[in-house]
Order: structure tokens, then C-alpha cells, then sequence
């Protein structure tokens, strides 16, 4: 028997538990035989897609190799993102060589309407989500040509938020658009139609990742009344159709003491789930110096010199201790779990600080600014009216870059939110607006 045959019967035989916590079902000899004959090209593409995860990080190999061979469909998409990702690294590049900083990610909060009315939530803080309809939000015809100009400068993969991306016209058709670049679709998982599963079963460049809070109690108490069973339900019915599912958690005071027990860890990577965002909780709170600051000159400088804490924040937000804590435990998860996990801002460690303003991904709104991240609402451009190019070479971007203020340390999970003062000192020298407002460029 050859090497690749060999390879492939341990996969399907379950010799692969290193890298699974998963039950694994051996298949009937019969049905074993008719997949030792297509063995070889199915093993080779297997290998391939390790040698190539195991290159970026062997976490994901523990993570996402299994899943793919159990959901072969995927397999051909994988070996195909191995070329891509090859092709985009080389773009970006040069691109950086001509002086244009490409990131291989772009955030789309591709609509600003929402089902849910979330306590903290930041697109709701920054404007992305405000319930008005009074600013023309980009079109699928406008949000294609973003998705192309991306694509043509070397964007690797696409995060869809929003508000909730499904309540979006035909946003799985538009995913689809585009089979050589991944999008990641963060829902809420109460507006997901019947077509959108059917059409999501059949998807091979999409992954949906799923918000909880943590059980019912905190979930509901900060999503709504019966949130947590329709969430649950959706990550049950997208396993089920071999659709690639995460989970995203904001990270409180609240349900820190719920993440940092192992066992509900265990239950989520039990149900199938691969992926894990935990996003560590950004005050959204209006400051004090923002409701008084026409009658308080100065006072805004000093709350922002002094590190004060908006009202009703301090609830929520996590202490350093809280921070270094979590942060070990998470460490310990990424090691041993069957779960890719994603931590912030802790992991911004890993790329010498904050990746905004193009360093790895930039943001762009509902009605088309291109901001440095979906907490900032600062912007120069806008792509109804300027390229994805003309975007991205914006001063207010190199100036962000080319600044301590993403490379030092800060006192929350945002570097911009945590030095209010120089970015503002940064947005007037350019001349951004606020998201939304009169002035786009």
C-alpha cells in the first residue's frame, strides 16, 4: 500500500486523534475500500494543506485539519488558498515596495441594520449601527467593486459584520462572487433564512462565526431574551451542513469566570466548532468630556491624561490582573484544545502591536468610509466616491503607521481609544471627518 493510501486509511480510521478530540467514525470495509481508490489524490491534497497549515501555524493544523477531511468539499478550496495565499503575499509586497500598504484582511460591515440592540455594542457606539436610514449605504454593485479592488491589490480574506451581515440582501450570492478568497461571516445567528442555510451547505469560501456572551443567563442578559437557544441552534443546524463555524466572545467582567472554566471550552469544541474570537471588552461609554467638553474646554485632555474610566464601564472591563489571567489561560487552551483561537488585543504581541490602519486589516463602514478599524469612526476617504488604492494610501492611515500609538502599550483593548488626545492631533493635521459626516473625500 502506498504512503499517501496508508495516510488517508489513518485518517478516515481515526489514527489522527492528536490532532482531534472529536469520536471518530470508522466506515464500514466496503466503504473503506471505494476511498482507498481515490486515496491518493484525496491524501496528497490532505498532506499538502498540513505542510501549508503547519507553515503558518501548527494550532491550526490541530484545528482545522480534521475538520477539513471530514468535510471534503473543502479540500479542493484549501489547496486552491495555498496558491492564493502565495500570489497575494507576493502583491502586497510589491505593492509596499511602490509605498502602498496592503492589508491581507479587510473588516466589511456591510450593513448598518441589526435585529438586536446589544448592550456595549461598538458599531453601535461608533455609528456603524444607528438605526437611520438618512446615509446611502454602498449597493451589492458598489460593495462588488470594493470586494475587486481588494482583491486585486492582494487582500487575502474578508471579515463580514455589520449590524447583522444576513439581514443584507443576497449576501451569500455575493460571497460567492468571489471562490478564491475566504470570507468570514460574524452573525448574531438569529437572522440566517432557510435559503441562506441551503445556499451556506453548498458554500466552500465561507465560515460563519456565531456571537455568544457564554451560557443562557449572560447571553441573554446582554443579547435579548431567548438569544442564546437561537444561536445555539444556528451553530447546530451549520455543522450540520459541514459549514465551517465559530464562535465570537466579548470578553467582561461578566463572563470571564465562565470562559476561564475548561469545561465550557470542552462543550463548545464537542459540538464541532474550530474557530474562537475573544475580543476583549472596548469601554464604548460616552466619556465625561464628551458631554460636557463645549462647556469644559480642557476637560477631555485631563479624563484621557488621568486614564478615567467612563461611567458604567468599569463593570465590565477587565482589570490588568483580570487581563493577565485570561491571557494564561488562553495560552494553555490554544495548546492543548482541538480550536483555533484568536485573542485580543493580546495577540497584537505577536505583530508588534495594534494591526489597524492597514498593518493587517483595514475597516470599511456601511456607507462606505474606509476607517482604520471597526471601533474608529475616523476617516478620509470614501469608497462610493474614492478607490480601495486611493484609500489605503491615506495620509491618515501612514500617519497612524508611522506613530507610536499602535506600537505602545495601552490601558484598554484599543490603542486608538487609548490615546484619544494624539489621534485626534493626527485626524485634524489631515483633515479626516467623523464616519457619516458631511466631507468625504
Amino acid at each position: 500500500m502506498s504512503f499517501e493510501k496508508r495516510f488517508y486509511q489513518d485518517l478516515i480510521e481515526g489514527d489522527i486523534r492528536m490532532l482531534t478530540h472529536e469520536p471518530v467514525k470508522t466506515e464500514p470495509p466496503e466503504t473503506r475500500r471505494r476511498s482507498l481508490n481515490s486515496g491518493d489524490a484525496v491524501a496528497s491534497r490532505a498532506l499538502k494543506i498540513r505542510g501549508f497549515l503547519d507553515g503558518l501555524d501548527t494550532n491550526m493544523t490541530r484545528a482545522f485539519l480534521p475538520w477539513i477531511i471530514r468535510n471534503p468539499r473543502y479540500l479542493r478550496t484549501f489547496t486552491r488558498f495555498r496558491r492564493v495565499y502565495q500570489d497575494t503575499r507576493r502583491l502586497r509586497a510589491e505593492s509596499k515596495k511602490n509605498g502602498l500598504v496592503v492589508p491581507p484582511f479587510m473588516i466589511m460591515s456591510i450593513t448598518s441594520r441589526c435585529n438586536l440592540r446589544c448592550t456595549g455594542c461598538y458599531a453601535s457606539a461608533n455609528g456603524t449601527v444607528n438605526g437611520s436610514t438618512t446615509s446611502a449605504q454602498l449597493d451589492r454593485d458598489q460593495w462588488r467593486r470594493v470586494f475587486s479592488q481588494a482583491r486585486e491589490l492582494g487582500v487575502l480574506g474578508f471579515i463580514v459584520a455589520g449590524g447583522e451581515p444576513f439581514m443584507f440582501p443576497d449576501l451569500v450570492d455575493l460571497c460567492q462572487e468571489f471562490k478564491d478568497r475566504f470570507f468570514v461571516i460574524v452573525s448574531n445567528g438569529t437572522s440566517i433564512t432557510e435559503a441562506d442555510f441551503a445556499k451556506l451547505g453548498r458554500s466552500t469560501n465561507i465560515g460563519v462565526v456565531v456571537s455568544l456572551e457564554g451560557g443562557r443567563s449572560v447571553t441573554d442578559a446582554r443579547r435579548g431574551e431567548g438569544v442564546y437557544d437561537k444561536a445555539m441552534a444556528t451553530i447546530g443546524r451549520l455543522l450540520k451542513a459541514g459549514v465551517f463555524t465559530g464562535v465570537s466572545v466579548t470578553v467582561t467582567k461578566r463572563n470571564l469566570s465562565y470562559w476561564m472554566d475548561e469545561a465550557n471550552v470542552d462543550a463548545v469544541t464537542d459540538l464541532g466548532v474550530r474557530l474562537g474570537v475573544f475580543i476583549e471588552y472596548i469601554p464604548d461609554t460616552p466619556s465625561i468630556a464628551d458631554a460636557l467638553g463645549r462647556s469644559c474646554p480642557g476637560l477631555s485632555e485631563f479624563l484621557t491624561d488621568i486614564g478615567e474610566t467612563p461611567p458604567g464601564d468599569a463593570d465590565l472591563t477587565l482589570s490588568r490582573e483580570e487581563q493577565g489571567t485570561f491571557r494564561r489561560r488562553i495560552l494553555d487552551y490554544r495548546g492543548r484544545k482541538p480550536i483555533y483561537i484568536i485573542h485580543s488585543p493580546a495577540d497584537e504581541a505577536f505583530f508588534g502591536g495594534c494591526v489597524s490602519a492597514g498593518r493587517g486589516f483595514a475597516h470599511v463602514t456601511p456607507t462606505g468610509d474606509l476607517t482604520p478599524c471597526p471601533v474608529s469612526n475616523l476617516a478620509t476617504h470614501n469608497l462610493s466616491k474614492s478607490t480601495l488604492r486611493e484609500g489605503l494610501s491615506s495620509p491618515l492611515f501612514s500617519r497612524l503607521r508611522e506613530s507610536d500609538l499602535l506600537n505602545s502599550g495601552h490601558a484598554t483593548a484599543c490603542a486608538l481609544a487609548s490615546h484619544q488626545k494624539e489621534t485626534e492631533e493626527i485626524a485634524r493635521s489631515v483633515g479626516a471627518y467623523r464616519s457619516g459626516a458631511m466631507g468625504k473625500t
